[in-house]
C-alpha cells in the first residue's frame, strides 16, 4: 500500500479523536455539567465536583499508562488495544447525550470512562508511529498528526458551537438538545476517522516477546528504573520537578476554565466560543515561540509564557464579564502551545542520545501523575471557601514554585551532562 496513504490514515485518527479533547474535555461538557447536570446543587460545588472528576480521571490514566506501555512493548496487538480503548471513549461520548438535569454523577462517571478510553488509545496510537514512519520522516509525520488534531478538533467544535447557538438551523428545539447531540457527534466523528487506521495499517507480525512477570509489575518496574536512571542527570531532574509544578497549573487552567467561567455567571455560549478562539490562536503563537526561542533561548522564552500565566491567573480571579473571558482565552491561546512545546524541547535537549524513547515515556507518564494535584487543589479550596475564585488564585503557587525551580536549571550544563552520559 502507498506509504503516504498509510501515514495519512494514522494522522486521521488524531483528526477524529481530538474532538473529545475540544468538545468534551475543554469546551462544551464543562459548561453543560455546571448549568444542566449539576443544576440542583450550589455552583461552587458543581465546579468542585468537576475538579474531582478531572483528578480521578487523570490519576486512573496515570496508573494505567505504564501498564499499557508495557503491553505495547511486549505484545503485538497494538491495533486491537487501540480499537478497544477508542471504542470505550466513543461509547462514553455518545452516552453523554442521556445526561439530563441533576445527572452530575452519571456525567462524571461517563467523563472518567471516556478519558480512560481517549488516553489509553493514545498510548497505542503513539506506539504505531515508528511503524508508519521511517526515522528520517518521523518528526514530520508526528507534527502532521498534531496539525490534523488541531484542525479536526477545531472544525467539529465550530460545528457544535453553531448547533448550540443556532439550534433552529439544524431543526433542533433548543440548545440543551443541541448540546446533547454534540456529544453524539464526537463519538461518530471519532469512529469515522478511526476507520482508515483500522483498515489500512497492518500491524507487523512478530513473535511475542517472552515475559516472566505481569504487565503491571513490568510497567511499574520500568518506571522505577527510568527514574533511578534520570537521577544521574541533575539538571534534567531539576527541570522535571519545575515542569511538574508549572505544567500542573497549565493543565488545571485548561480543564477548569469553562466551568469556572460558568460558575461566576458568564454566558455558556460565550464560554464555548472563547475556547474555540483559544484553539485557533494557539497555532500561530506556538510557531512564534519556536522562533523566539531561537532568538533569546528556549528557557527565556519559556519564562515569558509562565509569567504570562501568573497574570492570567490574577486576572481570572477578578474576571466578571464575557469580554474578560474572551481576552483571557486569547492570552491563554498565545502562551499555551508555546509553554508546552518549549518544555518538550528543553527536556529533549538534556536527554542522552540513546535514551529518548525511555525518558520521553517517563516525561509523559510522570506529568500525568503530577497533574492530579492542580484540579484537586482548585476543587478543594473552592469547596471549603464556597468560592471558586479562591480556587483559581491558588494556582499561583504552582507557577511561582515552577518558576523558582526553573531559575536553578542550567540548560547548557544539562546538555553537557547528557553528552557525557
Amino acid at each position: 500500500m502507498d506509504k503516504k496513504k498509510i501515514q495519512r490514515s494514522w494522522m486521521l485518527y488524531d483528526f477524529g479523536n481530538s474532538a473529545f479533547a475540544t468538545t468534551i474535555m475543554a469546551a462544551v461538557l464543562p459548561v453543560y455539567y455546571s448549568t444542566v447536570a449539576a443544576s440542583g446543587i450550589d455552583s461552587h460545588l458543581a465546579t468542585s465536583y468537576w475538579g474531582y472528576s478531572q483528578s480521578i480521571s487523570v490519576l486512573i490514566v496515570a496508573i494505567l499508562a505504564p501498564i499499557l506501555g508495557a503491553i505495547s512493548d511486549f505484545s503485538y496487538a497494538k491495533k486491537k488495544f487501540l480499537q478497544f480503548f477508542a471504542f470505550m471513549g466513543i461509547v462514553a461520548s455518545i452516552l453523554l447525550a442521556f445526561v439530563g438535569e441533576g445527572d452530575y454523577i452519571l456525567a462524571s462517571v461517563l467523563f472518567i470512562v471516556g478519558s480512560i478510553g481517549f488516553s489509553g488509545a493514545n498510548v497505542f496510537y503513539d506506539a504505531l508511529l515508528p511503524q508508519v514512519a521511517d526515522k528520517e520522516e518521523i518528526d514530520r509525520v508526528s507534527s502532521g498528526g498534531f496539525a490534523y488534531g488541531y484542525i479536526g478538533g477545531g472544525v467539529l467544535l465550530a460545528v457544535n458551537i453553531l448547533m448550540i447557538l443556532k439550534p433552529g438551523l439544524f431543526g433542533l428545539p433548543n440548545s440543551i438538545v443541541a448540546t446533547q447531540l454534540s456529544f453524539v457527534t464526537v463519538g461518530i466523528w471519532w469512529l469515522v476517522f478511526s476507520i482508515p487506521l483500522i483498515k489500512n495499517i497492518k500491524e507487523e507480525k512478530k513473535q511475542t516477546v517472552k515475559r516472566n512477570r505481569s504487565y503491571v509489575a513490568i510497567g511499574f518496574s520500568r518506571l522505577g528504573d527510568t527514574f533511578r536512571e534520570i537521577k544521574r542527570y541533575k539538571q534534567l531532574l531539576l527541570f522535571l520537578f519545575a515542569f511538574w509544578l508549572y505544567n500542573d497549573g497549565i493543565s488545571t487552567i485548561i480543564r477548569m476554565a469553562t466551568i469556572y467561567g460558568s460558575e461566576i455567571g458568564i454566558d455558556s455560549n460565550a464560554l464555548i466560543v472563547a475556547l474555540l478562539i483559544t484553539q485557533f490562536v494557539g497555532i500561530p503563537f506556538t510557531f512564534f515561540f519556536g522562533w523566539l526561542a531561537g532568538k533569546i533561548t528556549a528557557k527565556k522564552a519559556l519564562y515569558i509564557t509562565l509569567y504570562s500565566y501568573l497574570i492570567i491567573v490574577i486576572i481570572g480571579y477578578f474576571m466578571s464579564s464575557a469580554l474578560h473571558f474572551y481576552l483571557l482565552a486569547i492570552c491563554v491561546g498565545m502562551v499555551q502551545g508555546g509553554a508546552q512545546a518549549l518544555s518538550r524541547s528543553i527536556y529533549g535537549s538534556m536527554i542522552p542520545e540513546n535514551k529518548h524513547a525511555e525518558f520521553f515515556g517517563f516525561y509523559g507518564i510522570s506529568s500525568k501523575f503530577a497533574a492530579v494535584a492542580g484540579p484537586f487543589v482548585f476543587a478543594f479550596i473552592g469547596q471549603i471557601t464556597g468560592n471558586s475564585r479562591f480556587g483559581i488564585i491558588s494556582l499561583i503557587i504552582f507557577f511561582i514554585a515552577g518558576i523558582i525551580l526553573l531559575k536553578f536549571v542550567d540548560v547548557e550544563k544539562g546538555i553537557e551532562e547528557a553528552k557525557a552520559g
